[in-house]
């Protein structure tokens, strides 16, 4: 789950983590893999292989896995894989709207399994088109709101063509929304303001997010496990919001 959506299924997928940690080490480094083959080796001098890097610690990915990744990305292995990225659109339970972004080394396989989880949980695949034009591609930037202020934060990024900086409805973390191509200036601030960032990305954000009720929302999540289950998938982005009060309930669950 990526964009302004991302907020509400960080706990619900807490709780999975231990149980799905090797598929996510698998995509985190295919994205250093990715970041490496197009820009090198060298994490200075590409942007992106930081970013990728940067990820991936956080999230406690061993840095030999690390290691082995930027150098199979970058052909010092001799073992590289040439990654494709692909998009799906779908709809989900009650028309909530889906973006899938596979990176792939095999696109029949990527439809298929793409195509199972969705049908199989409530869903149905859309034509090209009639989803993404809900969406626009847009910087996000998400800081840990534990010891930062939004004040500070958004000093740090005004001048690096920050759009807005907003707290999340759960209060966990703030988002720095820019455009694409400020998404590395904004990163480079915040690092010289001495403010830790927990992801740096180019996501697909909605334009108008639709809030859904408690049930709708398990049936949602349902689906996003089951499309994050396939290892070509690499982002899901939708248009659902939860209002307080579902957020509420959701948690009650656990």
């Amino acid at each position: 789950m990526a964009g302004h959506s991302k907020w509400a299924t960080t706990k619900h997928k807490k709780a999975a983590l231990d149980a799905k940690r090797a598929k996510a080490f698998a995509k985190l480094t295919k994205n250093i893999e990715v970041a490496a083959r197009i820009g090198g080796a060298d994490l200075e001098g590409n942007p992106a292989l930081e970013v990728a890097v940067h990820k991936a610690k956080k999230q406690s990915v061993p840095n030999d896995n690390i290691e082995r990744a930027i150098k199979r990305g970058a052909g010092l292995t001799g073992d590289a894989v040439d990654y494709e990225t692909i998009m799906y659109e779908a709809y989900g339970p009650n028309g909530v709207a889906l973006l899938i972004e596979c990176l792939t080394d095999n696109r029949n396989r990527a439809a298929t399994e793409v195509r199972v989880a969705v049908t199989r949980n409530g869903g149905n695949m859309a034509d090209p088109g009639s989803v993404s034009f809900n969406f626009n591609r847009k910087g996000v930037i998400t800081v840990a709101a534990e010891g930062a202020d939004e004040d500070s934060i958004f000093e740090a990024v005004l001048e690096a063509g920050a759009e807005e900086v907003e707290k999340t409805p759960n209060g966990e973390a703030f988002e720095i929304i820019t455009e694409p191509n400020d998404v590395e200036p904004a990163r480079k601030a915040l690092a010289d303001a001495g403010i830790d960032y927990e992801s740096a990305e180019v996501e697909f954000v909605p334009n108008l997010k639709v809030d859904i009720d408690a049930e709708t929302a398990r049936k949602i999540f349902k689906l996003i496990d089951a499309l994050e289950d396939s290892d070509d998938v690499q982002n899901v982005y939708s248009n659902f919001g939860l209002t307080a009060e579902v957020q509420a309930e959701l948690e009650a669950d656990e």
